[in-house]
């Protein structure tokens, strides 16, 4: 969400994000709404002011007929207030309802494009494998290796479900534990958050579309309420698609100390996500699931768009230096505009080569949403030379999403027979140098 004085003071620039993100945006509608609803607000606050006249007039009322024509007075005020309150309701409504759509403008360095075609490579790292024989995908091995069952796992769970066993369940422990004591080690407070949460959390880090979870369009699963302490408010609650609004809303509401930022914080957490508008892709195997594992980082900052970019490049630094370390050829792109969600300013992927797929996958996005998330969350710091309140600055980038790094590893270190070396790192956790063939 943008501040509306912003809007006011840069529709062509808003106006320009819309287009270039590809969003259709009507903001003459909602600068207009905004004047109706400044309007009626200041008319229903002129005659609150003459409704607390009228009744030190009412008090110093000399005679009846005086307290009489003050009365008369009133009730002419109270019936124009109860005119205008619901004009003005109705109209904060739908103003309310197009702030939620006001897309984040986007850094100057963002490359315009209109899909994900037009992303822009600024650097790609490590060597490709080279194998004496055709690569198998992780689908081969983890059958092979008996360290996957994804047939049983549609059987229990449907659509996308998988079971991992055998050293599968360490490896993707093991991951886990890595990025989440690597982040600790550069200074990332590690946190385990709630994964079934209100709907708050999810509207104020952008992954409702809208002021409310809409199911059509949502890639989120709410769930059936039980709760006997909420019994009478029934209120939904959700499974996260990721640790970053768990993360976030843990300051909501709160005012930070300038002293206190930036705030870096890495969550591990059990990921759900419906996966509405992928419907047909990546049908076998585990790149795309409804329910994983993921390491997330997230930052808040100042409002400073210098510090927020050096800290982006630090989270990404962060999540390269992990695929070095796992020995994974990979490639960072820069994303551009039609390839951005609302919220974002600024944002950057990185993709694991996977042989066996024989194509580079998404295994990290590092976004910078500047204030948009904030505002929504009601998170603010006070600046310490000033006492200034200002919206903090929020960043989050997947450090390792476990599934997809899992296929990386398998892919890349598979030998002839099958079997798969283990990078190094991931060794002390796992107790082993390779996964042997079991099939």
């Amino acid at each position: 969400m943008l501040d509306i004085q912003f809007i006011r003071d840069n529709k062509e620039v808003v106006t320009k994000a819309a287009e270039d993100k590809g969003m259709s945006f009507d903001i003459e509608k909602l600068l207009a709404l905004d004047e109706e609803r400044r309007s009626l607000l200041q008319e229903i606050e002129e005659l609150n002011s003459l409704k607390n006249d009228i009744n030190t007039l009412i008090q110093e009322s000399k005679s009846d007929g005086e307290r009489s024509e003050v009365i008369a007075k009133g009730k002419e005020i109270k019936q124009k207030i109860d005119e205008r309150e619901p004009l003005y309701l109705a109209v904060k409504s739908q103003w309310d309802a197009l702030m939620v759509e006001v897309p984040n403008i986007i850094s100057p360095d963002t490359p315009i494009g209109k899909s994900d075609a037009e992303n822009v490579e600024v650097a790609n790292t490590g060597e490709l494998p080279q194998f004496s024989f055709v690569p198998r995908t992780h689908i081969e091995l983890g059958e092979m290796l008996d360290i996957m069952d994804l047939e049983q796992g549609a059987k229990v769970s449907g659509y996308r479900g998988y079971y991992l066993k055998n050293e599968g369940a360490l490896l993707a422990l093991a991951i886990v534990s890595y990025a989440t004591a690597k982040l600790a080690q550069n200074g990332y407070t590690p946190m385990i958050p709630p994964t079934l949460v209100k709907g708050f959390p999810l509207f104020g880090s952008g992954y409702f579309k809208g002021q409310e979870y809409n199911p059509e369009i949502d890639e989120v699963y709410q769930v059936a309420n039980h709760d006997l302490g909420e019994a009478e408010k029934k209120e939904p609650k959700f499974l996260v698609g990721t640790a970053e609004p768990s993360l976030l809303a843990y300051y909501a509401g709160k005012i930070l100390e300038e002293t206190e930022l930036p705030v870096r914080l890495v969550g591990a957490s059990q990921c759900y996500r419906s996966e509405i508008g992928s419907y047909g892709k990546d049908t076998k195997g585990m790149y795309r699931v409804h329910e994983f594992q993921k390491v997330e980082q997230v930052v808040i900052t100042r409002a400073d768009f210098d510090e927020a970019n050096a800290l982006q490049e630090e989270m990404v630094g962060l999540s390269e230096a992990m695929h070095q370390e796992l020995g994974l050829p990979y490639r960072k792109l820069q994303i551009c505009s039609g390839d951005m969600s609302a919220g974002k300013y600024r944002a950057f992927d990185l993709e694991a080569w996977m042989p066996g797929l024989n194509r580079y996958g998404e295994t990290g996005s590092a976004s910078n949403f500047l204030d948009w998330q904030s505002r929504r969350l009601q998170i603010r710091y006070k600046e310490a030379a000033t006492g200034e309140r200002k919206h903090v600055y929020m960043l989050n980038n997947t450090a390792l999403p476990v599934p997809r790094i899992l296929i990386a590893i398998l892919e890349n270190y598979q030998q002839e027979d099958g079997s798969v070396v283990i990078p190094e790192v991931l060794r002390p956790y796992i107790g082993r140098d390779v996964i042997p063939v079991r099939k």
